[in-house]
């Protein structure tokens, strides 16, 4: 049993820690944690599968300081390993690797038995192709000794005269393969010109095709998506989890990782460029593309995730008046963020809006164009901070709630991100209380026949995020959640699976191994969650002076993955007609490839994000009589009136009395 002074284990991206006795190997300690690392040798050596790395540090979430002494040094097992099949450097087997004080451990993808799966696929959607580099193919003179004109003054001269491109500048990159790529190809040449002004790339021959890539840098995921800039066709998409999940699962941690450790902005800043780069290549390979051909890279993030691609301290948006480094979009040679494309393409970020509301949003923002609209649209992007944006062509309004990770199975006892495995969908009989459910991984339902036979190897590992909103909400239509969002222990007398749970109560969703049970603190992580991201809406409501909502538009991989309706019975989004609520999917990334393709986008979206008005929630006293109202199920004053229409709502039994404050957790 482990005692209060054993060293303390946190596990990435898992978020798991716990307490063991000095000399536990981490493997058995992730294991009992239920961390998902991989080993089949039986922790001699031999696989090589369950390897770790340390995040070495000041980790203020956790009170601890992580360093790789904290591990038992390297013993002949695992040097023998390192010596005969490799082993990074920063790599250690946790089979072999025993905790000798507090740590914090990432586990690589390569080291996951069940990866996470991203959910940020691309959207279909009409965008206007015209981007900012185009190709031009042109016969150059040859030189001769009548005519002594360099090689460059020659090309632009081709250009000049097929094309009417006067003056172009061009990149030193491309001046250097010049001569190369001009004889290469006989003097036929494709040059890529940026802007109508600059050449920025050459390619021997006619090339017809130059390619683009459009990345949404999340906390907890990142995607890209390679798109051809001739056709606006996606032509692959890959994501991967950010790995700077380890320093940290809220933004705020490693904003806090930074403060407490010097030179800790340019770790987070190498980790994410790496990935970033890494996802490039993947989804280059994958479409049988030579990265040379790519040009141009678009960004959207958050804040805090934007300034850190870009090589900007966050510092300032840890503390008030969470200052941007600038709020106008950023379009910079590749090269100079250390994004591995073509020597003279360009990385264009779309502009923050605010402190807390990113370029994210701003993507959102185009690709919904709420400001091309007469009716009030409310646009959420669900996430660990919910960025909101309210009005229409007349006025627009954005904030940013905070959240926190229990939409994303953090904070929840068999909570999980999305990955095989996972419970994702619930349903639950009013009368008998026997519930139903889906797993990420197989598309039966757990009542039916050949479901045990259609499960992922992994079996039922936990529940992710929607999961968590359908059985909270189905619990509460079924009279087992009170309205103060209370487990009813008169319950007890309708099924065996209500328990007893010291001074609460529980519901048993699943009876196997592990078990996912549903306790009342995991119903007060989503109220206060979803109680956040309501308040927050409702205030820009109110600032904007109206009662209902039109539309309502749920962006993001989670909000793409809930249903709608359990979304408006828990209370997560104002009262509206059903068939007006809708998910939005990767609206973020979406914007990403509208800035990608069309470069009339870019100044139009510099433009409205300007005109956005920014309310913040940390220094409105209203948010919090929002949120204390909100903390209801659905809400404590608010009729839902539509709702109504459309389920049979529990009575309300009580009313949910409650001063506590909602801490930003960014």
């Amino acid at each position: 049993m482990s005692a209060i002074n054993d060293p303390l284990i946190v596990f990435s991206p898992s978020g798991k820690r716990g307490r063991f006795p000095l000399g536990t190997p981490v493997l058995e300690a992730a294991r009992r944690l239920g961390v998902d690392i991989d080993s089949v040798c039986g922790g001699r050596a031999l696989c090589g599968r369950c390897q770790i790395t340390v995040a070495e540090g000041e980790l203020p979430k956790h009170g601890i300081v992580s360093s790789t002494d904290n591990l038992s040094l390297t013993g002949e097992a695992e040097a023998r390993h390192r010596e005969k099949r490799g082993l990074g450097s920063d790599r250690r087997l946790s089979c072999q690797a025993t905790l000798q004080g507090d740590i914090a451990i990432d586990v690589p993808e390569s080291s996951q038995v069940h990866r996470q799966v991203v959910r940020k696929p691309h959207e279909a959607h009409d965008i206007d192709v015209n981007p900012v580099t185009h190709a031009y193919y042109v016969v150059v003179d040859k030189p001769d000794m009548h005519d002594p004109s360099g090689d460059l003054e020659r090309l632009r001269m081709a250009l000049a005269r097929d094309f009417e491109l006067e003056d172009l500048g061009v990149d030193f990159s491309a001046l250097q393969r010049l001569q190369e790529t001009m004889r290469k190809g006989d003097w036929k040449i494709t040059a890529a010109v940026r802007d109508a002004r600059n050449i920025i790339a050459v390619f021997p021959g006619f090339q017809e095709r130059f390619y683009g890539v459009a990345i949404d840098v999340g906390s907890t995921t990142i995607a890209a998506h390679l798109c051809d800039l001739t056709s606006g066709r996606v032509l692959g998409s890959a994501g991967r989890m950010n790995p700077q999940i380890r320093f940290g699962e809220d933004l705020m941690s490693r904003v806090s990782y930074t403060m407490m450790n010097p030179g800790g902005d340019r770790e987070l800043t190498s980790v994410v460029r790496e990935a970033i780069n890494e996802l490039i290549s993947q989804v280059a390979a994958d479409c049988k593309i030579d990265t040379n051909l790519i040009v141009e890279v678009t960004i959207v993030g958050n804040p805090i995730m934007q300034h850190l691609v870009l090589g900007i301290n966050p510092i300032e948006l840890g503390t008030a008046p969470f200052a941007l480094a600038s709020d106008r979009s950023v379009s910079q040679p590749a090269r100079d963020i250390g994004i591995s494309i073509n020597p003279g393409g360009f990385v264009y970020a779309l502009p923050c809006i605010a402190g807390h509301v990113g370029a994210d949003t701003a993507g959102v923002l185009l690709a919904e164009a709420p400001f091309k609209r007469d009716e009030v649209s409310l646009i959420v992007d669900v996430g660990t901070n919910a960025e909101i944006l309210l009005g229409n062509r007349e006025r627009l309004l954005a904030a940013s709630s905070p959240t926190g990770p229990a939409f994303e199975g953090a904070q929840i006892s068999a909570g999980q991100r999305a990955a095989p495995g996972a419970i994702e969908r619930v349903r639950v009989d009013h009368t008998t209380l026997e519930p139903k459910f889906k797993v990420i991984g197989c598309d039966l339902w757990s009542d039916e026949a050949a479901f045990e036979d259609g499960l992922p190897s992994s079996g039922v590992t936990g529940i992710c995020g929607s999961g968590i909103i359908e059985v909270v909400a189905e619990l509460y239509l079924a009279g087992v959640i009170q309205h103060d969002g209370i487990i009813a222990g008169d319950a007890k007398k309708r099924s065996d699976r209500i328990k007893t749970d010291g001074r609460t109560f529980s519901y048993t969703l699943f009876d196997g191994e592990p078990a996912v049970t549903i306790h009342q603190n995991d119903v007060r992580a989503i109220q206060l969650a979803k109680a956040a991201l309501y308040a927050g809406a409702r205030l820009l409501m109110e600032k904007l002076g109206v009662d209902t909502v039109d539309r309502i538009r749920l962006a993001g991989a989670f909000g793409a993955h809930i249903d709608v309706k359990y979304a408006m019975v828990l209370g997560l989004i104002p009262d509206c007609a059903i068939d007006q609520v809708s998910s939005a999917g990767n609206a973020a990334g979406t914007g990403a490839r509208i800035a990608l393709l069309d470069r009339t986008s870019r100044q139009l979206i510099d433009q409205q994000t300007r005109k956005v008005e920014k309310i913040e929630t940390a220094v409105e006293d209203r948010f919090q009589h929002h949120f204390v109202s909100a903390m209801a199920i659905p809400h404590d004053t608010d009729p839902f009136s539509n709702l109504k229409e459309e389920v049979g709502l529990p009575e309300r039994k009580r009313t949910i009395k409650t001063s506590k404050k909602r801490r930003r957790s960014r």
